[in-house]
């Protein structure tokens, strides 16, 4: 397939934070609640006084090469390695997966006009802190306001950060998002998680969060939910005594896995968003699951189609339509995307590469095999233009 013919929009591109990122405008008194520290010579995360391996190495002085995971997220594992075996040895950090101007270079190398630039170690933060929402405002408040020095909302027109939000406290929600839009974002990210809170956690789609949504309908910029800890490891320590201990992403249980922490916690997320009437009272609010894959997609509207059907009257509309009205998809390169186009439509649906993680593709326009049963039409929609849409408030 020529693509030469328009632009290129990945949903899914990452970069590294160093730790100025998370401490440069960080007040002092909060310092002692996210500290590097010297472990046996290794540089480790100390978070609210727990230390932490979900990354094994923080600083991001040497990362798992762009894409190196793809065959054992593909299946092609013949001689069942784990995934720290398939990561090989690990390359020093370059410019360009932390630099927004270097990584523009890159992407012209790759063949990509514009993408969504969303941070790594960040999504550390709020599983860890969740007892403590004023840390969390504070951590990603700085986090955003380096990305704005740094690399801005709009670098080049090209490159578009994904600065992040907690929803704990919806007054400090608001003022942030109110930052961030006169900062130049276009898109803003909230963990695909319950909001927590002193009675336990509770759905972003509930009223009182209605000033936040309310927000970002007026503004007509869009929410990425992209893949983080949503603590959903407990639902593996139900089940395991307790389990492995802190949940790290990159150790694979088979059990863990069959669970589906990262599925379920994106599914639950948006369901609550839909039952609890969020779109009804914001028919304008769009939101892109990105890096949460789609097997989860087929159930939810399965289960969304069989309530509706048994509660008809708890809904407005038939929640399926508000799904594929308002719901933007990222699927996996190992994913059917002809199976997603017939559930929700060409329309919503998004190409992300992941690069530079490993998990992700090392080459993104190989996607393109993973999507060549799809027209000419239906992949300048996927490739282009439903995420340049979403950059220019289209709805």
């Amino acid at each position: 397939m020529n693509t030469s013919s328009y632009p290129i929009y990945d949903a899914d591109r990452h970069f590294y934070e160093p730790p100025e990122a998370f401490l440069r405008h960080l007040p002092k008194k909060f310092h002692k609640e996210f500290q590097y520290v010297q472990v046996n010579g290794r540089t480790k995360l100390a978070v609210g006084g727990q230390l932490s391996d979900y990354i094994p190495n923080p600083t991001f002085e040497v990362v798992a090469a762009p894409g190196v995971h793809e065959k054992w997220y593909r299946g092609d594992n013949p001689d069942g390695l784990s995934l720290r075996e398939a990561t090989g040895e690990p390359i020093a950090s370059q410019a360009s997966f932390h630099n927004g101007d270097a990584h523009i270079a890159v992407m012209d190398e790759q063949h990509i006009h514009a993408g969504l630039f969303l941070p790594t170690l960040a999504s550390i933060i709020e599983e860890r802190l969740s007892a403590q929402p004023e840390v969390i405002h504070a951590l990603l408040h700085s986090l955003n306001m380096w990305t704005a020095e740094e690399c801005g909302f709009a670098c080049q027109g090209r490159l578009f950060p994904v600065p992040m939000i907690n929803l704990s406290d919806v007054d400090a929600a608001c003022a942030e998002l109110d930052f961030l839009l006169k900062a130049g974002a276009r898109v803003v990210g909230i963990r695909p998680a319950p909001v927590a809170g002193l009675k336990g956690g509770r759905s972003m789609g509930f009223k009182e969060f209605d000033p936040f949504w309310a927000r970002i309908e007026e503004s007509r910029i869009f929410v990425v939910m992209h893949v983080s800890d949503s603590g959903y490891d407990k639902i593996f320590q139900w089940w395991t005594a307790g389990g492995k201990g802190e949940f790290r992403p990159f150790e694979k249980d088979p059990f863990g896995e069959v669970l589906d922490w990262m599925g379920r916690p994106i599914a639950d997320s948006l369901a609550a968003m839909i039952c609890h009437g969020m779109f009804d009272r914001f028919p304008n609010v769009r939101v892109a699951s990105l890096e949460n894959g789609a097997t989860w997609l087929e159930p939810l509207l399965k289960r969304l189609g069989s309530t509706f059907h048994k509660m008809p009257k708890a809904f407005k509309r038939d929640p399926r339509e508000t799904f594929r009205e308002h719901v933007y998809v990222a699927p996996f390169y190992e994913d059917s995307i002809s199976n997603v186009v017939e559930l929700i439509g060409v329309e919503r649906v998004l190409f992300g590469s992941d690069w530079p993680h490993p998990e992700g593709l090392g080459n993104p326009m190989d996607y393109l095999k993973d999507i060549a049963s799809l027209d000419a039409g239906q992949t300048q929609r996927v490739m282009s233009t439903n995420l340049k849409d979403l950059l220019e408030g289209k709805r």
